[in-house]
């Protein structure tokens, strides 16, 4: 018969995330960046497997960086610029994008246009929309004047990238109740 002072094993564990203490909070704001992760995922798969193939005019949609300043736009400057740095490096490494120039652009655009919202505007889904139109202009007119500068295209091709502008902002009224699901999931961090 054991005494009650006996060694005992300790009780197995069953893994590392039973170890792993997670305050209610942080859970949900883990749970935010995976689906934030995700939307940008499937907006990947979209463009490319299945909007790729609809051509207007020789242009398509360019649904990865309108998700990224989208996402960035509606966390704000502080969390908004790490998620897009972090986001177009991936999207630079799926082979997708334009080219490595893209991290630089959608990251400087995302905080440029976090910060002139916040500055200048207030939360709204007309300031969104708006920042968000002045964003994608931007972006593609960068690519465009990259690919002027490398040789990649020509000046006619200026048309091509204005329908891809529109083309990417007709998505944005699909898009923003989903990420504004998503961003209500850890709480408002927008205090001014």
């Amino acid at each position: 018969m054991a005494k009650k002072f006996d060694f005992q094993p300790d009780k197995p564990h069953s893994g590392f995330f039973a170890k792993l203490y997670l305050t209610k909070k942080q859970r949900k704001g883990l749970l935010k960046w995976a689906l934030y992760g995700l939307v940008l995922l499937v907006l990947s798969v979209l463009q490319d497997v299945m909007l790729c193939h609809v051509r207007v005019f020789g242009a398509t949609t360019d649904l990865i960086p309108c998700g990224i300043f989208l996402i960035c736009l509606i966390e704000g400057s502080e969390r908004g610029s790490v998620f897009a740095l972090c986001a177009s490096t991936v999207y630079l490494f799926s082979g997708f994008s334009p080219g490595a120039a893209c991290i630089v652009f959608i990251t400087a655009i995302g905080v440029g246009i976090c910060l002139f919202r916040q500055g200048y505007l207030q939360q709204g889904f007309r300031a969104t929309l708006l920042c968000l139109a002045i964003a994608l202009i931007v972006y593609e007119l960068a690519v465009f004047a990259l690919g002027m500068v490398l040789g990649l295209t020509h000046l006619g091709r200026i048309a091509g990238f204005g329908i891809t502008t529109l083309l990417t902002y007709v998505a944005v009224p699909i898009l923003y109740p989903v990420v504004l699901a998503i961003q209500n999931l850890g709480g408002n961090p927008w205090k001014e």
